[in-house]
């Protein structure tokens, strides 16, 4: 596992949308780099803006960046 900061993972838009920097995982939903995302909603029953700017623990498998948890 490794530590990685938030903004190496998501590109926080002007519009108040998250966007990942590549594929992840988080719990069972798997999803790429094309895709963005609003406050509210949630993946694995994690709302990832409730984590917003804090570092990340994650596992790198065969290209995705499978998250772990969050550090506050």
């Amino acid at each position: 596992m490794a530590k990685f900061s938030f903004n190496d993972v998501f590109i926080d838009n002007p519009d108040n949308t998250l966007t990942p920097r590549r594929s992840i995982r988080i719990g069972a939903a798997t999803f790429g780099s094309g895709i963005t995302f609003g406050p509210g909603v949630a993946f694995g029953g994690i709302n990832i803006f409730d984590f917003k700017g804090c570092d990340i623990e994650a596992d790198d498998e065969a290209d995705i960046l499978v998250i772990k948890g969050f550090y506050k």
